[in-house]
């Protein structure tokens, strides 16, 4: 009876705190609803389309210079001077000089040469008109004005070939500087300044360095798939450039059975030669398949996923295989249709189920 009492004396204290434990499971079931649901993630998107590919086949590759050569001296002289190496000329720069004190020389004999032989044809050619007036009033015979007319044909060949004499030395004279002809750089000193030079002796090597390629040794049996002008890639460590085929080598090797294959280098790829790296080549006849970007690709351990968002701007995960790929595309399957939207940026820590918002304008091709 007492402790009724105590209780119907103090009824405000016993509501208070009924009230206290309402709120305090309230705020605990709506602190857990707004635990359990995640807020939307911020995604950009691209499409999966339908396109034509087929499975590549990877073959090593370097690249090479379309021009790398070897300059040789075409004179007879002892070298004076070579240009130093890393040295970058243009078409025409000269690359070494050789001693041209004797080709001078005759470059001065032969045009004294020419000079007496032009004051010789004008003797004869007066000397010819005198004969032939006297021939007309009968003071000289007919024999004269023919040995005349011999005499300065002969002259006139004798300058003919002084002036090809003179135009063979200069020849000679500019050869005494060897010069570049394709614009690249220097990479290599053949011949030191001292050295004696013959016709033929390498001096340097110049490489173009702007005009590169790459060269590969692809399987005789691709014949059929490979040909002039066809897509291919370009990978080195991670990173993938779209090219293509400049040329087919259609000739096989009888020991590697493999022939060669040259693929234009991009302007980005920033390659130097000698650059080790991998061409990625058709390996049959492309066909359909679904195709989407690499960048929607999330690897894991346990496989590869894609993210598709539903028409309800939910995420959804696919677990998906990796077929062909052409540049920055890649074939998958594993559910994926053609026109599915796709996540390409933001799908690292996206859940299956959750909302997500657009960053920027969804992209399409």
């Amino acid at each position: 009876m007492k402790t009724k009492e105590r209780r119907l004396r103090n009824p405000s204290g016993f509501f208070m705190a009924a009230f206290t434990a309402i709120v305090v499971m309230t705020g605990t079931s709506a602190a857990g609803a707004q635990q359990g649901q995640q807020p939307p993630a911020l995604v950009e998107v691209d499409q999966a389309t339908a396109e034509l590919m087929a499975p590549q086949v990877y073959m090593p590759g370097t690249v090479v210079s379309q021009n790398d050569s070897r300059i040789s001296s075409q004179i007879t002289g002892q070298v004076t001077w070579v240009a130093a190496e890393g040295t970058l000329v243009r078409a025409g720069d000269v690359l070494a000089e050789i001693d041209d004190r004797n080709h001078r020389l005759a470059v001065d004999l032969n045009q004294s040469q020419i000079l007496r032989l032009e004051a010789r044809v004008d003797f004869l050619e007066a000397d010819l008109a005198r004969q032939k007036e006297l021939a007309e009033t009968e003071f000289a015979p007919t024999s004269l004005v023919e040995e005349a007319e011999s005499t300065l044909a002969m002259t006139k060949q004798e300058l003919a070939q002084a002036r090809i004499a003179l135009e063979q030395s200069k020849i000679d004279l500019d050869r005494t500087k060897v010069r570049a002809p394709f614009p690249g750089r220097i990479v290599e000193r053949l011949a030191q300044a001292g050295e004696y030079s013959v016709p033929g002796r390498q001096i340097v090597r110049l490489v173009d360095t702007e005009n590169l390629e790459v060269r590969g040794q692809a399987p005789v049996n691709l014949a059929g798939v490979l040909r002039d002008g066809l897509a291919v890639s370009l990978r080195k460590e991670g990173n993938v450039f779209d090219s293509s085929i400049r040329a087919l080598v259609p000739v096989g090797d009888t020991v590697s059975r493999t022939m060669e294959i040259r693929v234009k280098v991009p302007d980005a790829a920033g390659y130097v030669v000698g650059t080790a790296l991998q061409i990625g080549v058709p390996s049959s006849a492309p066909a359909e398949v679904v195709a989407v970007p690499r960048d929607a690709l999330v690897l894991r351990s346990e496989g590869t996923y894609v993210f598709r968002i539903k028409e309800d701007n939910t995420a959804e995960r696919l677990l998906v295989r990796i077929g062909a790929a052409s540049g920055a595309r890649v074939a998958v399957l594993g559910g994926i249709e053609s026109g599915d939207r796709v996540v390409i940026r933001g799908g690292e820590r996206l859940r299956p189920g959750q909302t997500v918002q657009f960053n920027g304008v969804e992209t399409s091709r």
